[in-house]
C-alpha cells in the first residue's frame, strides 16, 4: 500500500489515498483537542504522527495490542476499541471503518468519532503522569491491567466521549455480570470516563485534573484520595448509582 502524509500544525497524518478526506477531519478534531488540553495539562506533545489504518487486519498488524485489548474488553464495549498510541504516535481505524462499527442508538456515532481525540488524551495524560505510558516498558505492561480504567478514563472525559456514553453504558448493565469498582480492564474502556465524570461533577473540573495527572500509587489510596471524607465501599455505592443515573436504570 502507497501512503500519503497530510500535514497540520502539530500533526502528520499517514494514510490511504481514498482517507484523504477522512485524514482532514482527523487532523481538525486533533488541533483543537490539543489546544483545549493545553490550557489544563503540563505537558502536550507537538509532532505526533497519526496512522490511519484501512481495515482491521492492518491495524491489528501494526498494533497487535489494539486487538488483544478488543478481545479482552465487554462485548458492548468492543466496537470502541479504535486504535492505540505511543510516545508519538496514534494509529486508528479509518473514520468510515468506525462510522460503520457504529450502532443503532443514539451517541455510538458519536464515541466512535471522538476516538481519535481518546486517543490523544490518553497520550496526553500518559506524559504528564510518571505513574502511566508511555512510555510502554515491561513495568508498565505489568501494571497495565490495574491503570487502564484511568488511561482510558482519562481519554473518555477530556475528550467528551462520556458524554456519549449513556446508552452503551445501559447496554454493558444489561450483560448480567456487575462492573468492578474501578473498572477492571474489560470494562475501562467504557467506564473509566465514569470516575472522571463523578469525580468532576463533586469536586469540579480541577479535579478531574489532578485524577488524570498525580501518580497513582496504591490504588485504594488513589480512590480515598480523590473521594475524600467517605469509606471506599461507600463512594463504591455512589459509583454505582451514578452508573446507574448515566444508563437510565
Amino acid at each position: 500500500m502507497t501512503w500519503i502524509e497530510t500535514q497540520s500544525p502539530n500533526f502528520a497524518a499517514r494514510h490511504a489515498e481514498a482517507d484523504g478526506a477522512d485524514a482532514d477531519g482527523v487532523l481538525e478534531l486533533l488541533e483543537g483537542i490539543r489546544e483545549q488540553l493545553s490550557d489544563v495539562f503540563p505537558v502536550v506533545p507537538e509532532g505526533v504522527t497519526v496512522v490511519i489504518h484501512s481495515n482491521a487486519a492492518q491495524l491489528a498488524l501494526a498494533q497487535p495490542v489494539a486487538a488483544v485489548l478488543r478481545a479482552f474488553t465487554a462485548p458492548s464495549s468492543r466496537r470502541y476499541v479504535a486504535g492505540w498510541y505511543s510516545k508519538d504516535e496514534i494509529h486508528l481505524l479509518s473514520p468510515r471503518l468506525l462510522s460503520a462499527r457504529a450502532s443503532s442508538v443514539p451517541g455510538s456515532l458519536e464515541m466512535l468519532m471522538l476516538a481519535p481525540a481518546a486517543l490523544y488524551g490518553q497520550l496526553v495524560a500518559g506524559l504528564s503522569n510518571p505513574g502511566l505510558p508511555p512510555p510502554f516498558t515491561p513495568t508498565s505492561w505489568l501494571h497495565a491491567g490495574r491503570w487502564a480504567w484511568l488511561s482510558a478514563g482519562a481519554g473518555q472525559w477530556f475528550s467528551g466521549q462520556t458524554a456519549h456514553a449513556r446508552p452503551a453504558i445501559a447496554s454493558r448493565l444489561r450483560e448480567g455480570d456487575q462492573p468492578s469498582f474501578p473498572p477492571k480492564l474489560r470494562d475501562a474502556q467504557l467506564l473509566g470516563g465514569t470516575v472522571f465524570d463523578l469525580v468532576a461533577s463533586e469536586s469540579g473540573e480541577r479535579a478531574a485534573i489532578r485524577l488524570a495527572t498525580e501518580p497513582p500509587g496504591d490504588q485504594p489510596e488513589l480512590i480515598a484520595r480523590n473521594f475524600p471524607g467517605r469509606s471506599i465501599a461507600d463512594t463504591e455505592g455512589v459509583w454505582r448509582a451514578h452508573l446507574a443515573r448515566l444508563g437510565g436504570v
